[in-house]
């Protein structure tokens, strides 16, 4: 597939002024392109196999907004409020996605393994909209989670079909699975937009993501993206981002197939390895590995700074988990070093402490009131009965423990204790 680089110039090109902005002729315009920044996001359509896919320089952050915002437009068509019904485990990208555009949330809490992931299936969905007096505009997942699990995108797909529901998915640790030997990614299973970190998992600058349109989405959503994109990005995309995403094309058109699927199987060999060796592992993400650390004896950050020590640095870790992402890069021989590390750390006897359960917080008012009331930072310890307004978090694995808007209370506090939160704003 031919690609063409998106910003290719020399310093001929380039022309200087002291009073206004540099320019440079055939650059194109991010979000209102016609030229090389169209050709790009063309081929990387091709690559996905989606009706439109957009670059963001802003992370799944940008994508995130524009879902919520064209969510909210169907919503209206269809003379519906901007409703989404969400899993529980959100990005905190969702939440201020919808305080901006003023739209309102009703919560799937399926079955949580902590705070950090929510096993939703196509029943509880199917269940919650054929009870509900009011269809919502769309249904929100994070698939796959922090923790590797993935949803079952076909089924919940054909659930939301029946109703006339938008099916959004974050897939920001996602966007390798299209290129598995069976692919795994939302557009192929069925979800109308989402949303990928293509620096997450594929070799891209650090913002580099994009927003995917599917073949069945409804043509206004498709027509309207460019714009849901520029309603909140930034004026001044960086073209070394895009540049990376362009790159990337030619990254994935040429052999990554082959060496993903290498990858996969060293990953996999991994997983039977260290299950033999009495680790408990939990998520069906191909290339990803978490390990349910308190089972081996040790927390989650006591593993992570063992493999620190032998220079081998994981993506994520806390009490009770320690999350490991794999790419084709890291090589057989680096995968199978990640196992020789782990298998000669013994096992010790296992620690019974659970997470606290995440339960379901009464809501005193909407999410963007809550952010946009005058507020006051308190001990946690102190907030008892107060209204969040603004959740501190940190990122990864950024999932509020509380809502902005909901009304925290004794449960709350023995999480933002767990989690080592220290620090809440809570309304006036």
């Amino acid at each position: 597939m031919p690609v063409r680089a998106a910003f290719d110039c020399t310093c001929r090109d380039i022309r200087v002024s002291p009073f206004w902005a540099l320019k440079i002729d055939g650059a194109d315009v991010l979000y209102h392109s016609n030229g090389v920044i169209a050709e790009s996001e063309m081929n990387a359509s091709l690559l996905f196999g989606s009706a439109k896919t957009l670059y963001s320089t802003e992370g799944s952050s940008l994508c995130i907004r524009a879902m919520v915002y064209l969510a909210s437009i169907y919503a209206r068509e269809k003379g519906r409020r901007p409703l989404i019904l969400a899993a529980r485990n959100a990005h905190k990208a969702f939440i201020s996605a919808v305080a901006l555009i003023d739209a309102d949330v009703e919560w799937l809490y399926g079955e949580a393994d902590g705070l950090i992931s929510c096993r939703v299936t196509a029943s509880e969905i199917e269940k919650r909209l054929c009870e509900s007096e009011e269809l919502p505009a769309a249904v929100y997942l994070t698939s796959p989670d922090y923790l590797g699990v993935v949803s079952d995108i076909g089924e919940i797909s054909r659930v939301c079909k029946k109703y006339g529901v938008l099916l959004l998915v974050d897939n920001a640790h996602g966007a390798y699975m299209k290129f598995l030997s069976e692919s795994r990614h939302p557009l192929d299973l069925g979800a109308d937009i989402c949303c990928d970190s293509a620096h997450k998992t594929l070799p891209v600058i650090t913002g580099g993501a994009y927003l995917h349109l599917s073949n069945g989405a409804p043509s206004q959503t498709v027509d309207m993206a460019e714009q849901a994109m520029a309603l909140f990005a930034s004026t001044s995309p960086s073209y070394l981002i895009m540049q990376s995403l362009d790159m990337a094309n030619r990254y994935l058109s040429e052999g990554y197939e082959k060496k993903l699927a290498d990858a996969a199987e060293s990953v996999g060999t991994l997983k039977k390895r260290l299950a033999e060796s009495g680790f408990s592992l939990i998520g069906d993400e191909a290339m990803k590995i978490c390990i349910e650390a308190k089972k081996y004896g040790y927390f989650g950050f006591e593993i992570a700074e063992y493999l620190k020590e032998k220079n081998i640095i994981c993506e994520f870790y806390d009490r009770d988990y320690l999350v490991m992402m794999f790419t084709p890069e890291i090589g057989e021989n680096g995968i199978k070093l990640v196992g020789d590390v782990l298998a000669a750390l013994p096992k010790k006897t296992a620690i019974d402490e659970k997470p606290p359960v995440v339960g379901k917080a009464e809501r005193a008012m909407s999410i963007r009131e809550a952010i946009m009331s005058p507020s006051v930072e308190l001990d946690a310890k102190e907030t008892v009965g107060r209204v969040l307004s603004s959740a501190n978090l940190s990122c990864p694995p950024a999932i509020p423990i509380v809502v902005c808007g909901e009304i925290i209370d004794e449960r709350s506090v023995e999480l933002f204790e767990y989690y080592g939160i220290e620090k809440c704003r809570v309304v006036e």
